[in-house]
């Protein structure tokens, strides 16, 4: 069976409710397939309209539940009188019979009241009074029914994809607060080895910051991003690193030869293997980030995207940054305390789960490096649909 594209719309009231992450590892670990896109929406007044409208007339909507869900949609994704926008976060996935896993892993609008093995069973509701009248309904996510619906309702989204998506600084919520301060969080390509639970997961436990996630990017970072991204470090591993290489240095080469090294020596290995095992080190973080060697790739290869994923996330809130980063943990997973990203997830110093940012000043320089606004919609509807 060849690959399909299927699509994962998160609703206002789950992202409100911090249960993206919950949803997010039910996906990847139930289905299956390669999450390859996330951009939030903040739809405007036009888009829900023709989004409820295209449900409306949907026939393989469950006739049931085809006005209730548009009705919905009306309600609960339309902008408020003043222009605030609700968030929508979209996941697209890819594999074979993807529509299918999808629809599988969601589960029915009967699944909130008879199990909680699917998304819908565990965050959805669907309450009906006696008379069978629905008194309260809650879908957590929606999806299509078929691959056929995922062409149709991606064609849609995909139009306004450059105008009702990206970072969202009109959230509702948000607007109206007063210094808002906005932190990026990376999800680092150790996570995306193959599907599983992990991201979410990580997801789960930043949701305890209290912020609102106002952008999300399934990047592929470049090895001219990770250098433009990550080359004030490299300084700092040049100076730190290199002199413990040359301490080690030096204590190999007396045991070896059996005398003190001369201070000449020691100022010969600092100007050479000093600055060498630094770089060595940074490149390595350039590889673990993009999936390359940076010296043995072309200028003109440097500005193509990496081989690896991560998943990028921008929260916004009172004190974003420090609130973000007490929970991420310190660099060293070893010195973390229980219950933060980096002591559950991390494994040393450079495979330690995540990145987040450690000022509001490199915040924007890091959102702006990752192009966090450009859609990355359009290129898999292309590659699908556009034939």
């Amino acid at each position: 069976m060849s690959k399909e594209l299927g699509y994962v719309l998160i609703t206002p009231y789950t992202l409100r409710k911090s249960r993206t992450g919950g949803v997010l590892g039910r996906l990847m670990s139930r289905t299956g397939l390669n999450l390859v896109a996330a951009r939030m929406f903040g739809p405007s007044a036009e888009l829900v309209t023709r989004y409820a409208e295209m449900i409306r007339n949907n026939d393989e909507v469950w006739p049931e539940i085809r006005e209730l869900l548009s009705e919905y949609i009306e309600r609960e994704f339309a902008p408020t009188a003043d222009g605030q926008c609700h968030r929508v976060l979209m996941l697209l996935f890819e594999g074979e019979n993807a529509a299918g896993k999808l629809r599988d892993a969601v589960g029915g609008f009967e699944d909130s009241i008879e199990s909680a093995d699917t998304i819908r069973g565990t965050y959805g509701d669907y309450i009906k009074a006696l008379d069978g009248s629905v008194t309260y309904f809650e879908p957590a996510v929606l999806i299509a029914p078929s691959a056929q619906s995922v062409k149709n309702v991606l064609g849609l989204w995909n139009t306004f994809s450059e105008t009702d998506a990206g970072i969202l600084d009109h959230a509702i919520r948000l607007a109206d607060d007063t210094g808002v301060q906005k932190t990026l969080v990376i999800i680092k390509p150790d996570n995306f080895t193959f599907p599983s639970s992990r991201p979410g997961n990580i997801i789960d436990l930043f949701s305890r910051s209290g912020l609102r996630l106002i952008g999300a990017k399934l990047h592929r970072m470049s090895l001219a991003e990770a250098l433009e991204f990550y080359g004030p470090v490299q300084l700092v591993l040049r100076e730190k690193l290199g002199g413990m290489a040359v301490d080690r240095g030096c204590k190999v080469l007396a045991k070896e030869f059996g005398f003190e090294m001369p201070d000449e020596v020691k100022q010969a290995l600092s100007d050479t293997l000093g600055p060498a095992y630094g770089d060595h080190q940074f490149f390595g973080i350039m590889s673990f980030m993009t999936g390359q060697w940076a010296p043995d790739v072309s200028v003109e290869e440097k500005q193509k995207e990496g081989k690896v994923r991560c998943l990028a996330l921008i929260y916004a809130g009172d004190d974003a940054v420090e609130k973000i980063r007490r929970i991420l943990g310190p660099t060293d997973p070893s010195k973390a305390e229980p219950g933060s990203v980096r002591k559950e997830f991390g494994t040393d110093v450079m495979i330690n789960a995540a990145h987040a940012s450690d000022s509001e000043e490199n915040a924007m320089r890091e959102i702006g490096i990752l192009k966090m606004a450009d859609d990355t919609i359009n290129r898999w509807y292309k590659k699908y649909f556009s034939k």
